[in-house]
């Protein structure tokens, strides 16, 4: 199992599952983040959180405890 978390930066990976439950799945989701969605990582900050991703034509900047919700392929 591979998270967003695990990307590098430059990578295009794909959503295959979404982890969580109530308020933060549904906080996730409402960004856009959404199984079967393309998001490329764009950056990580000096200190590796929040990691910066393109997904659906715009920019967007999660936690990294987040990013460990959301499973790549």
């Amino acid at each position: 199992m591979r998270t967003l978390r695990d990307a590098k930066v430059g990578e295009t990976v794909r959503i295959s599952k979404l982890r969580g439950e109530g308020a933060v799945k549904r906080r996730i989701m409402d960004m856009g983040i959404t199984k079967g969605t393309d998001v490329f990582v764009r950056k990580l900050a000096p200190l590796g959180d929040p990691v910066e991703i393109s997904v659906r034509g715009y920019e967007l900047s999660i936690r990294k405890s987040d990013a460990e919700m959301i499973e790549v392929n």
